[in-house]
C-alpha cells in the first residue's frame, strides 16, 4: 500500500533525508519493503521506490470531540483526550505491514472512541463526571495497551490524559449548586474540626499545666521531706555524738574518781593519818586541855598515837604549864 502522503517529488527524488527520531520505510510497486533506514541521507530508485519517514520516538495523539451517552441516557462530550505513545523500532515493519502508516488511527483514535463509549454506557453521569473521573485516565491506558499488546505489540501506550467532559447546561448548574452546598458543608465540618481541635488543644494544655503543677508540688514536697529526713538524721547523729561524748566524759570521771579512791585508800594508813593530825595540831597557836572539850572532836586512835609518842618524863599538865 502506497501511503497517501507520497507526492511526485518524493517519487522522483533519488537522494532523501531521514529526520532524527524517525526511520525510513520504503514501498516498491505498492509492496512494503523490509528495508528500514536510520536518520541521515540515503539513496533510492526514482519512480519505482517510494519513501516515508515514520516517527519512533514519543508522540502525543489528540483525540477530539468524543460524544458518549451515560448509563442514565445523558449525552456528554469529551472535548479532548491526549494519548502519549511510541512505536518500537523493531516492530515498524510488522506494524506498517498490518495496519499501514496511519496505524494510530486504528489503535488510538478509533479505539479511544470505542473505550470511552463503553465506559460511559456502564456508568452514571455522577460517576463519570465526579465519582470515578480520576480513574478514567488509567482505565483508558490499560484498555488501549491491552489490545495493542495482543494485536499490535509494537505500539506502547505510555499515558492517557482525559479532560473534564462537557455536560448539558441545566445539569451543570445543578452540579454547581450541589458543589456549592457541598463546599459549605465541608467548610462547616472543617470549621467544627478546627474548634474541636482548639478545644482539645486547650484541654491538653490545661491537663499538661495541671500535671506540671502537680509534678512541681510533688517535687517540692519530696524535697521538704528529704530536708526534714536529712535534718532528723543529722540530729540523730548529733545526739549520738553528744551521748557518746557525755558517756566518754562520765566514764573518764568515773575512772578518775575510782583511781582517786584507790589512791586515797592507799594513802589512808595509820601513819599517814597520824602525820596529818600532828600537822593539823602543830598549825594551831593555842591548845586547850581539860576534862570536857565539847566543841572539839578527835579520833581517839590518833590521840592515842599522839599521847603514846609524847615525851614520858614530862606529864601533859606540866608541859602545858611550862609552855604557859
Amino acid at each position: 500500500m502506497i501511503p497517501s502522503s507520497s507526492n511526485i517529488k518524493n517519487t522522483l527524488s533519488v537522494l532523501h533525508q531521514v529526520p532524527e527520531g524517525h526511520v525510513g520505510v520504503y514501498w516498491r510497486g505498492g509492496a512494503l519493503l523490509k528495508r528500514i533506514t536510520e536518520p541521515g541521507f540515503h539513496l533510492k530508485m526514482p519512480l519505482i521506490t517510494q519513501y516515508e519517514p515514520v516517527l519512533v520516538t514519543l508522540q502525543t495523539d489528540q483525540v477530539k470531540d468524543i460524544p458518549c451517552g451515560t448509563k442514565g441516557g445523558v449525552m456528554i462530550n469529551f472535548e479532548k483526550i491526549e494519548v502519549v505513545n511510541r512505536l518500537r523500532k523493531d516492530y515498524v515493519y510488522e506494524t506498517l505491514l498490518n495496519y499501514g502508516v496511519h496505524y494510530d488511527k486504528t489503535w488510538i483514535y478509533d479505539k479511544i472512541h470505542h473505550e470511552i463509549n463503553q465506559f460511559c454506557s456502564s456508568h452514571t453521569l455522577q460517576q463519570v463526571y465526579i465519582d470515578v473521573f480520576d480513574q478514567i485516565d488509567e482505565k483508558m491506558k490499560d484498555a488501549l495497551q491491552g489490545d495493542c499488546t495482543r494485536y499490535a505489540p509494537g505500539i506502547e501506550i505510555l499515558s492517557v490524559r482525559v479532560t473534564k467532559p462537557t455536560i448539558p447546561e441545566s445539569i451543570r448548574r445543578n452540579y454547581e449548586q450541589m458543589e456549592e452546598e457541598r463546599t459549605k458543608v465541608l467548610i462547616s465540618i472543617e470549621r467544627q474540626k478546627v474548634v474541636e481541635k482548639e478545644s482539645e488543644t486547650e484541654k491538653k494544655m490545661a491537663i499538661s499545666e495541671a500535671e506540671k503543677t502537680a509534678t512541681v508540688s510533688k517535687i517540692l514536697m519530696e524535697q521538704k521531706l528529704m530536708e526534714k529526713e536529712s535534718a532528723r538524721r543529722q540530729q540523730e547523729i548529733e545526739n549520738q555524738m553528744y551521748i557518746a561524748r557525755e558517756k566518754s566524759l562520765a566514764d573518764a570521771g568515773f575512772y578518775r574518781v575510782l583511781k582517786e579512791a584507790e589512791a586515797n585508800k592507799l594513802k589512808l594508813t595509820p601513819e599517814f593519818l597520824e602525820l596529818k593530825f600532828i600537822e593539823a595540831i602543830a598549825d594551831n597557836t593555842k591548845i586547850f586541855f581539860g576534862d570536857k572539850i565539847p566543841n572539839m572532836v578527835m579520833d581517839q586512835r590518833l590521840l592515842g598515837y599522839f599521847l603514846q609518842n609524847a615525851t614520858p618524863q614530862v606529864p601533859i599538865e606540866r608541859q602545858v604549864k611550862s609552855h604557859a
